[in-house]
């Protein structure tokens, strides 16, 4: 374990380094940036690892996982040498179906993937019932591909003045992705697209999600607040463990 938990920590500590550096050629500071490291690839043992080394903002694409994840006390019993202090904060940063949205809401600190209206109106009329205030994401569709979920710019200006309306949750931000397969150039666009709406629209939400391992320096060039970053802090653990 104690290979593996070096291994994880070396991974975390380049990523750091990657975002400090992306930070400062962008003249922003690294501390303007939340890493939440994806652990859908691994084991209980590796996140447990992850934490000890210092990353406390975690993300799943799964509710069920997520779920399942948040309720395992092994991840704050880790195994590693290093003790766990503080709690872990758990991202969503998949989509979401209105059916999950109550076990998701007992275990989640925030939600990435709000991509429709209806999904907003469901999360908000759970959240009062289990009298909590998640964070929330809108999803943007950016890059206009047909298989992603989100808003489409369009719907996001309509539903932009209602915003106000709700009252049990906080929407702090807007999310999106990048094409699949277009680039830097095509990320830098996509990611900018989504800070001119912020930007024009809505300035009052802090948070843009956006970058994964392979753009998130672009990401970060572009105003990302918020990176998702999950094989660049596994390279060298075995997978599925």
């Amino acid at each position: 374990m104690g290979d593996l938990a070096s291994t994880i920590a070396d991974n975390l500590q380049r990523v750091y380094q990657r975002i400090a550096k992306a930070a400062e050629k962008a003249g922003r500071s690294a501390s303007d940036v939340t890493l939440v490291g994806v652990t859908k690839y691994v084991g209980p043992r590796e996140v447990a690892a992850l934490v000890a080394a210092g990353c406390r903002d975690l993300g799943e694409s799964r509710p069920q996982q997520l779920a399942d994840r948040a309720t395992d006390v092994s991840l704050l019993q880790t195994p590693v040498d290093v003790p766990v202090a503080g709690d872990i904060r758990w991202h969503l940063i998949g989509h979401l179906q209105r059916n999950k949205v109550a076990r998701t809401l007992s275990v989640v600190r925030c939600i990435h993937s709000v991509d429709s209206r209806r999904l907003l109106d469901a999360i908000e009329v759970q959240a009062t019932k289990q009298g909590v205030r998640p964070r929330l994401l809108l999803e943007v569709n950016c890059s206009g591909e047909a298989e992603k979920q989100g808003f489409t710019p369009e719907a996001l200006l309509e539903i932009a003045p209602h915003l106000e309306g709700y009252e049990a949750v906080d929407v702090v931000g807007l999310m999106t992705m990048a094409a699949r397969g277009g680039g830097e150039v095509t990320a830098a666009r996509n990611f900018a697209a989504l800070r001119e709406l912020r930007d024009k629209h809505l300035p009052h939400l802090p948070e843009l999600s956006m970058g994964m391992t392979g753009d998130f320096e672009v990401a970060i060039a572009e105003g990302a607040t918020i990176v998702r970053v999950g094989s660049a802090l596994w390279e060298g653990v075995p997978i599925g463990g």
